[in-house]
């Protein structure tokens, strides 16, 4: 069917390719290219001769446009999977413009220096994509992405309109370790510890970080704290579903992390301004990345469950009516089977179907889309053939 490149080589790519490989109608040759091709070679060696997908590696430094855009034309991929840092995807998105590729994200733009993360950096690359006849897909994860697809689903299907959206976030997986974050601790520590924000009535209302709380009795795991916090398929899903009146983002936290986490930060290690140390410049945070466990290494150790969903409220022939998509995903099961934990493969399994909606034509409009413009039942019905089944609920218990 076609080709498709891979830029990033860490937890969640790891999940993506693995699936690209199981995939292998679709996914003839794929090339993993990462700054450390070591990784890249690692995972080839790993899995090669376990499909009919062809691999190839390959060094990019992901921040350079005419280093990738070397490598796309030498590969000349259908697609291109950006599953490397969001502080890159605005170079990737120049290299896949200038050489008229596909491109899929899982996370949108942020500046290094600002911890802000929105779509307008790329959205602005609507006209550019359209006219060049090429299709970006942003955020194709889990969140954003597949609680973006339960969105387009449950409006095709079970709704008329659609008035209020709560995203639920819970990982009850237990590592053992006193303080470790299940993915890049630098976006890790840089989302939880940032302001809170919902839409409400046409616009943003802001919260202090960690001001909201609720208490929520998630299927198959029980009852967890979960905060409000920003997210960013709360964006463009105010955009794109019609009649929404309030979209909020939960995410479960126990008190062991939050607490390490108030502490690292009131000593100012989670902080992104510059320092001086011993006559060198560092940034705390990053410094602190290097010092706790490698997200990677949590697989062997992580036992419990994720249950990440949405509750959506709205109307259907003039009546009111409830209706909660979501899934649950087994760590150790995940990690049976791709060597990673849920929160990657939960990332990783919708990265490769985003992929595929583009490569086999399923999904097809030229310009920058986010998912859930696109029809959702292809990608609803790759859910449950890919290893992330969701199930539905008539009758959810309701965040206050």
């Amino acid at each position: 069917m076609g080709k498709c490149l891979i830029i990033g080589c860490g937890g969640v790519a790891s999940v993506a390719i693995h699936k690209c490989v199981q995939n292998d109608e679709v996914f003839e040759e794929i090339m993993i290219a990462s700054r450390t091709k070591s990784k890249c070679d690692a995972l080839k060696e790993k899995l090669d001769g376990t499909s009919k997908t062809k691999i190839s590696t390959a060094q990019v430094d992901a921040d350079n446009v005419d280093e990738l855009i070397a490598l796309i034309n030498d590969f000349k991929p259908d697609v291109v999977l950006n599953l490397a840092l969001p502080y890159q995807d605005l170079t990737i998105m120049d290299a896949c413009f200038a050489t008229k590729t596909n491109y899929v994200d899982t996370a949108n733009y942020e500046p290094e220096d600002t911890a802000k993360f929105e779509y307008k950096w790329q959205w602005a690359y609507r006209e550019r994509f359209e006219e060049a006849g090429i299709t970006a897909l942003l955020g194709s994860g889990f969140d954003p992405g597949v609680t973006s697809v339960f969105a387009a689903y449950a409006l095709k299907h079970e709704f008329d309109e659609i008035n209020y959206i709560d995203i639920l976030d819970c990982n009850a997986g237990d590592h053992g370790y006193p303080f470790a974050t299940n993915f890049n601790p630098e976006i890790n520590i840089r989302e939880v510890s940032a302001k809170g924000s919902y839409w409400e009535d046409g616009h943003w209302v802001e919260t202090e970080p960690m001001e909201i709380k609720r208490v929520y009795n998630f299927p198959e795991i029980g009852e967890k704290d979960m905060y409000l916090l920003h997210h960013e398929e709360i964006e463009s899903l105010a955009l794109n579903i019609p009649g929404i009146k309030r979209i909020r983002f939960f995410m479960t936290f126990g008190q062991s992390y939050l607490t390490h986490l108030k502490c690292l930060e009131n000593v100012g290690m989670t902080s992104i301004e510059p320092i001086m140390y011993e006559g060198k410049e560092i940034i705390p945070l990053q410094f602190l990345k290097a010092v706790l466990p490698d997200p990677a290494s949590l697989g062997p150790r992580t036992v419990g469950k994720t249950n990440i969903g949405c509750i959506f409220r709205g109307k259907k022939d003039g009546k009111d009516k409830t209706y909660y998509l979501y899934n649950v995903c087994d760590h150790q099961e995940c990690y049976k089977e791709v060597g990673s934990q849920a929160v990657s493969y939960t990332t990783g399994v919708p990265a490769m179907i985003g992929a595929m909606m583009l490569m086999t034509g399923t999904w097809d409009k030229k310009g920058v889309y986010n998912i859930e413009e696109f029809d959702p039942d292809p990608f609803m019905d790759a859910l449950n053939k890919w290893g992330l089944p969701w199930k539905e609920s008539f009758d959810p218990e309701l965040v206050d």
